[in-house]
């Protein structure tokens, strides 16, 4: 057998989806061919501490950053050596070079890593790394410049309003009153940059859009307000590859609280958790539209390796209309992604192995285009 292939997990982050990211980044460890592939977790505080030998997972589980960091400030790899610091109980801090590894898997949700920082900082040491580039990730990470993008590329998105979070702190009443002249309630209120519906609220009157406000602006300086679509069916396709991609099978989430939130998401069980109907409930029309719009989603920002397209289905209209594309999804072996491609015929470990390969195959093309200039050549 040939030397494996060294793969950097990178899991944690700055980021209010830091536990989801650890969750995700286990299952990726668990099930990743260790036949094949020889797996380096990499780990980043909340305090943005890079983490590295030992065990960094179990370290942040643990609450690293007061343990371990005593107060001091940030710190990320030097742009000249690209390392990280190695923090793990008992060791001394040393550093160990991200160029040892042939390959970066960034199992990191939110900002601070899905948002196309930590895309950056790999663009910068020369790093294949599995999913979206800085362009893509960043974009689909702000809601407001997404939807934009959608619009500009005819796909039908939900009416909405945007503003800063200092025009809400500075002009409440006025901010109110334009939200209720152009949408009527109920109403969704969500930080612009922040995924797993975290800072999301459903308004049905001021009084809750106050509310709804207010908590969207603990997360982010973007605010965004959405008409709430009638009789919404949730209905996401999962997509892979990179300049040609293909969509999984359509599936369809029936949350028992009045939408899909956090705690839907990540901690109702049992009697209390959503059904996923895998696949959705859908017409062959219905469901090769679905798979065509996500494809084509997904390319309208260049997307690259892997995302998770979500749509909002009017029930009565039957209207569709794209609602995000998450760049980096929950990845834990019972997430809405990995569990579409499983029913479309692709397992766990193998999409594991496709997305490396994706990367890999980015990286060879990425390296094609020169980045120095010839004025030796006569022009044309």
């Amino acid at each position: 057998m040939g030397k494996k292939i060294r793969v950097g997990v990178i899991a944690g982050g700055r980021s209010a989806e830091h536990e989801v990211s650890l969750r995700s980044a286990q299952s990726v460890i668990d099930a990743i061919d260790k036949n094949k592939y020889e797996v380096v977790p990499i780990g980043i505080t909340k305090d943005g501490h890079w983490v590295v030998g030992g065990d960094p997972m179990a370290a942040l589980a643990a609450g690293v950053d007061s343990r371990l960091l005593k107060g001091r400030g940030p710190e990320t790899p030097s742009q000249s050596a690209i390392a990280v610091t190695e923090r793990s109980p008992g060791l001394v801090p040393r550093a160990s070079s991200l160029s040892e590894l042939d390959v970066i898997f960034p199992v990191l949700h939110g900002p601070f890593g899905e948002d196309g920082t930590v895309q950056g900082l790999l663009e910068l040491a020369g790093l294949p790394y599995v999913g979206a580039g800085v362009m893509a990730s960043s974009v689909a990470m702000d809601k407001i410049i997404f939807k934009d993008v959608m619009k500009a590329h005819g796909l039908p998105i939900v009416p909405d309003v945007h503003l800063k979070r200092k025009r809400w702190e500075t002009e409440p009443e006025a901010v109110l009153n334009e939200i209720e002249a152009r949408l009527d309630y109920p109403v969704f209120t969500k930080p612009a940059n922040l995924g797993s519906s975290v800072g999301i609220l459903k308004c049905h009157d001021r009084a809750g859009l106050v509310a709804g406000l207010d908590e969207a602006a603990r997360y982010d300086r973007k605010l965004l307000v959405e008409h709430a679509v009638a009789s919404a069916r949730e209905i996401e396709v999962s997509v892979l590859g990179n300049d040609d991609p293909i969509a999984s099978l359509p599936g369809e989430i029936i949350p028992k609280r009045e939408f899909y939130d956090y705690v839907a998401k990540y901690i109702d069980e049992g009697d209390d958790a959503s059904e996923l109907l895998i696949p959705a409930p859908l017409s062959e029309e219905e469901t090769t539209y679905v798979r065509s719009l996500g494809v084509k989603a997904y390319s309208a920002i260049d997307c690259a390796g892997l995302a998770r397209v979500d749509f909002l289905l009017d029930d009565i209209s039957k209207q569709l209309y794209v609602n995000e594309v998450n760049t980096l999804p929950g990845f834990t072996s019972i997430s809405m992604y990995p569990k579409l491609w499983e029913a479309t015929g692709i397992s766990y470990p193998e999409l594991i192995s496709r997305l490396i390969d994706l990367a890999l195959e980015r990286h060879q093309d990425r390296k094609q285009s020169r980045t120095d200039l010839d004025l030796t050549q006569d022009d044309a």
